[in-house]
């Protein structure tokens, strides 16, 4: 997997971001069963910076914590058989690896959000991580079927790596 990584904040966390990205992104992968190589591309940003994306691109006037954005239209999630009219669409023609998508993440969010929860902000990089590499794999939230069935796969994912709330 290749992992694009960019923090355009001065902020600081006591453990590796980029390693934690990896090592979600491939838990995601691997409980998904993707048979693929994959791109994915990280960026953390503060509120102000995730705000502007998200009345930009979802018309939506506030920061949010996480945002995602799929390169991949699955017709149903998590289903990988990718149709030869669209690889070219979906596939880097240097690497040949799947592009996922984007993943953009507010550190302020981060911060406020493990407070306010009572966990580490490991747990609530990873939880954010995890959950838009399931909206990348085309799982979504819209119903409580959804919801819940994006929320097993999280805690699924999560508990294997040890990555509990404290």
């Amino acid at each position: 997997m290749t992992l694009f990584y960019e923090n355009e904040t001065d902020a600081a966390f006591e453990f590796d971001v980029e390693e934690l990205a990896r090592t979600v992104c491939e838990a995601v992968l691997d409980a998904e069963q993707c048979p693929y190589e994959t791109q994915v591309s990280l960026v953390l940003t503060d509120n102000a910076g995730i705000h502007e994306i998200n009345r930009e691109y979802r018309g939506i006037d506030r920061p949010t914590d996480v945002l995602s954005f799929p390169n991949v239209d699955f017709a149903k999630e998590a289903q990988f058989d990718i149709d030869e009219d669209t690889e070219a669409d979906y596939f880097d023609p240097e690497t040949g690896e799947l592009i996922l998508g984007d993943i953009m993440i507010s550190v302020d969010k981060v911060k406020e959000q493990a407070l306010s929860y009572g966990h580490s902000r490991k747990r609530e990089m990873a939880f954010l991580i995890a959950h838009s590499m399931l909206h990348l794999c085309g799982y979504d939230h819209m119903t409580q079927e959804e919801a819940a069935v994006m929320e097993q796969k999280q805690e699924s994912i999560l508990t294997k790596l040890h990555i509990t709330r404290d």
